[in-house]
């Protein structure tokens, strides 16, 4: 399935936010405001749990509250989806979920466009604990061709140079989603299944519909993980703690 071949398709920018990440709004909604494509309208949706970081940015950049709660996967899916009916009726042919730490090339629309696809992710990394080193992954992966529950770590020597991927799997930081997919595809979580990560259920959702996932590896992305005092996972497992 290809994606609206419109070099001007109209484009949703954004993602849910929060206070969690306010060390690096600045630079995030500099490049959320300045991307060069002209057809495109940025917006946040705010989970915080009050509104004092709404506050700071909502006369920078368009942005939304949205209802609060304890599960951290609650409010993120719940914004994600804020953004999906926004797209769908109001028109527009893609959406980028562009997340709060991660700053991409400021033509990244264009790029993507052009590889006429209905999905198609940018490339931004995490660090892995590899044996006694920290390597850093890309955040795609491929599914293990004999046990299709584990997924595969594409190599850097691939990631590193300018190739359009077929993958299985990716986060969901820089990707672009047709309005084909938003269309038969919500955003989720399964808090039963392991942590319930939302961009694997959204990435397999798209498989079984028949989708296609894509990274083009020019496009690099900036991830701002540096500044975080926070891990994800220690997130969920409080709230579990907390239940």
């Amino acid at each position: 399935m290809n994606g609206n071949q419109d070099a001007n398709a109209k484009v949703l920018v954004g993602c849910p936010v929060s206070d969690f990440h306010e060390y690096c709004t600045k630079e995030y909604v500099h490049a959320i405001k300045n991307l060069t494509y002209k057809n495109y309208d940025p917006l946040l949706v705010d989970n915080s749990q009050d509104d004092k970081f709404f506050n700071s940015i909502k006369d920078q950049v368009a942005c939304i509250r949205s209802e609060y709660s304890d599960s951290p996967y609650e409010r993120v899916i719940r914004c994600r989806n804020i953004l999906r009916e926004k797209a769908l009726k109001e028109g527009y042919d893609y959406f980028l979920s562009l997340e709060q730490d991660v700053i991409p090339p400021s033509n990244v629309i264009e790029m993507m466009l052009r590889q006429k696809k209905d999905l198609l992710t940018g490339v931004y990394f995490l660090p892995k604990q590899k044996g006694d080193k920290v390597e850093l992954i890309a955040t795609m992966w491929t599914l293990h061709p004999e046990d299709k529950t584990k997924k595969v770590d594409i190599s850097n020597d691939i990631i590193l140079g300018k190739h359009l991927l077929k993958i299985s799997l990716c986060g969901l930081g820089c990707i672009l989603i047709s309005r084909k997919v938003l269309e038969k595809i919500k955003f989720r979580h399964d808090p039963s299944i392991g942590d319930g990560i939302d961009d694997v259920f959204f990435c397999h959702d798209a498989r079984q519909q028949g989708f296609e996932i894509y990274a083009d590896t020019s496009i690099k992305c900036k991830h701002l993980i540096k500044g975080r005092n926070w891990y994800w996972l220690d997130l969920i497992k409080d709230h579990k703690l907390k239940k």
